[in-house]
């Protein structure tokens, strides 16, 4: 008897529905938001249409992305060879790490490997080694925020979801004395909301708090050159660290923060996941690069986007099809019940083509189940034309409740 196997042997089984099941899929180069799937039935493999990537501008496709990651690998290999501490550190990261601080306006910035370990591996520095750090924590963030806290060891308060007033009610109670730290989200990722960033930078200056706000679902998307929604509310400047990714408006991979430079110089020295992890291959550190270079310069694909989210926004409306926000190009469509979820993910993708991963506790509450939408600059009016119409059959066939969106 293997007492560990029969553990987690166990615990699978208690999980019943809620076990991971992914779908095979290939994006198509140049062609997305077309894929190729793997379907379980299918004799072969199945175009389809991705409405749920985080690729939101298809820069994971744009020709100067490809040609920068190709050239990349022809000069420089696969790999880079190490951590940044020892010989992993090439060209293009270091002029990434330039172009992104100049993006956000600030001294300094630093890559880690993905968005993950940059929450985590700044956080755990950033709040963890002033002593008696007090950090304020949005009860929304993500789990990479929260894991970061949690390493850091810092006592934390927990103010509700974009909630001010209990923000102030929070600092006001705290020691005057004591270093603070303000952590939340710009965009959120399964909502869609936007927080109240003007308000929350006014108690940050009221109470002397740092501020560190992820960005992650804003940079590339809003605001000027895609620096992010504090960027397009024209107070960058009133924040202390931002947080971003590579990996979604930008299309390829990785994670940063921008901020003062001995701030960001402590967590290069200090974040173990920083220094005790292989850095980026070359070639992905140059696609992103070129896609940071080309967003800041085009609004072609922001405009796209916008477009296509207002577009969706107004055809659920009208088909009285809940959504959760209409702040933002994520459009969390409202179902609010475990198996209707998976059934309407489900005939989206065998009946009409179109893959949208059903979003299930424990990633949401239960009983707030959604369909996670990403409509993208890639997708047609067209495309968003008909896959208001598919959930539109959809909500009637399966008798899911209709409503308006449900943050208004």
């Amino acid at each position: 008897m293997n007492r560990l196997l029969d553990h987690f042997a166990g615990e699978l089984e208690a999980l019943g529905g809620q076990r991971r099941d992914f779908l095979e899929i290939g994006r198509r180069a140049g062609r997305f938001p077309s894929a190729l799937a793997r379907l379980q039935d299918a004799p072969s493999d199945v175009e389809i249409s991705v409405w749920c990537s985080n690729d939101y501008l298809g820069m994971g496709q744009h020709p100067s992305v490809l040609e920068a990651a190709k050239n990349a690998v022809d000069a420089f290999g696969a790999g880079s060879g190490g951590s940044r501490n020892i010989g992993g550190t090439n060209f293009y990261h270091v002029l990434l790490e330039q172009e992104l601080a100049e993006l956000h306006g600030k001294e300094a910035a630093l890559v880690f490997s993905s968005g993950y370990t940059a929450n985590d591996g700044a956080l755990t520095v950033l709040a963890g080694r002033a002593p008696g750090t007090l950090v304020f924590s949005d009860a929304l963030n993500h789990a990479s925020i929260i894991d970061g806290l949690r390493h850091s060891g810092a006592e934390k308060r927990i103010f509700r979801h974009n909630d001010v007033a209990h923000l102030r009610e929070l600092l006001a109670a705290a020691d005057p004395e004591r270093p603070k730290l303000i952590v939340l989200e710009s965009v959120y990722s399964m909502s869609g909301d936007v927080a109240p960033l003007a308000e929350f930078a006014d108690l940050a200056e009221e109470f002397h708090a740092a501020t560190f706000v992820d960005e992650v679902h804003a940079v590339g998307m809003y605001g000027p050159q895609g620096a992010g929604i504090a960027a397009r509310e024209g107070i960058a400047d009133r924040f202390t660290v931002f947080m971003g990714t590579l990996a979604k408006g930008f299309g390829t991979a990785g994670g940063y923060i921008a901020g003062p430079a001995d701030l960001v110089d402590a967590v290069r020295a200090l974040s173990r996941p920083f220094i005790f992890t292989t850095s980026l291959p070359p070639a992905t550190a140059a696609s992103a690069l070129a896609a940071v270079q080309h967003l800041r310069s085009s609004e072609a694909e922001r405009d796209r986007l916008a477009a296509n989210a207002g577009l969706l926004h107004r055809l659920l409306g009208e088909r009285r099809i809940p959504f959760v926000s209409d702040e933002s190009h994520i459009v969390s469509v409202f179902v609010g019940d475990d198996a209707q979820c998976r059934r309407a993910s489900a005939i989206l993708l065998e009946r009409h083509g179109i893959y949208v991963q059903p979003i299930n506790a424990p990633s949401v509450r239960a009983g707030e189940e959604i369909l996670r939408v990403a409509p993208s600059a890639t997708h047609t009016l067209g495309d968003v034309e008909k896959f208001a119409e598919a959930l539109d059959g959809i909500w009637q066939e399966l008798g899911i409740p209709r409503g308006g969106v449900r943050g208004a």
